[in-house]
């Protein structure tokens, strides 16, 4: 009888644990997947937004654009075609907040090295002074690989209207007037349809992390 007992005690414990395991994988399978929001200009902080966009609700995407990368070679949307990018705002005379960004922006240079699909991209928000020279001295000085990384210089004018009209990120105001000043701390995550998914503090250790945790679920996503 004890015996038996025994027998019965072994199959239901092997029952249940195997009904948990069942029951977990369908939790799983049938719970929805989280998705990163695609940010429209509606959704944004109007602050941040430039007044001919603010109520725009869907198909927001960035803005073809032509500049000049460290190298003097012209960059254009289409070197961006097809991949997910991380985009932000510095200048190279900076003393506040760009070397804080630029070392994170490294960090982050070093973890996607070997992911093709993955480039970065910096606007100087002070062309002016930031000639192609400047540029390279600064990328030299700061281990920019060309290969992943482009930071842009060109007319103000084109980066200003960026900032605002395409990537949503800067509160102060500037038509790339001589006299403006616009930058912001933001690192903005864009997809390979030119979508912005994510914002983040580039200043911040930790939303730098959960950039990086957003970029390998959107990196999952177009593997499906």
């Amino acid at each position: 009888m004890g015996t038996f007992f025994a027998k019965y005690k072994l199959f239901a414990t092997v029952l249940l644990t195997l009904s948990a395991v069942i029951i977990y994988l369908f939790y799983n399978a049938l719970r929805p997947k989280a998705v990163l929001p695609i940010y429209q200009p509606s959704m944004v902080n109007p602050e941040l937004v430039d007044s001919t966009v603010q109520f725009v609700k869907k198909y927001h995407t960035i803005a073809d654009f032509s500049l000049t990368n460290q190298n003097g070679k012209t960059i254009t949307q289409n070197d961006y075609r097809g991949k997910i990018y991380i985009a932000d705002f510095f200048f190279t005379t900076c003393p506040s907040i760009c070397p804080i960004m630029t070392k994170n922006m490294a960090a982050i240079q070093q973890q996607i090295l070997n992911q093709s699909d993955v480039l970065l991209l910096s606007h100087s928000v002070t062309p002016e002074i930031d000639s192609v020279a400047q540029l390279k001295k600064y990328a030299i000085e700061k281990g920019v690989n060309d290969a992943k990384w482009n930071l842009l210089t060109g007319d103000k004018k084109q980066i200003y209207e960026l900032a605002r009209k395409s990537y949503l990120a800067v509160k102060t105001d500037g038509d790339g007037g001589p006299f403006d000043m616009i930058h912001t701390e933001n690192f903005i995550l864009v997809d390979k349809e030119r979508r912005i998914r994510g914002f983040y503090d580039g200043t911040k250790t930790e939303e730098v992390a959960q950039l990086i945790l957003d970029l390998e679920q959107l990196q999952k996503a177009y593997k499906r």
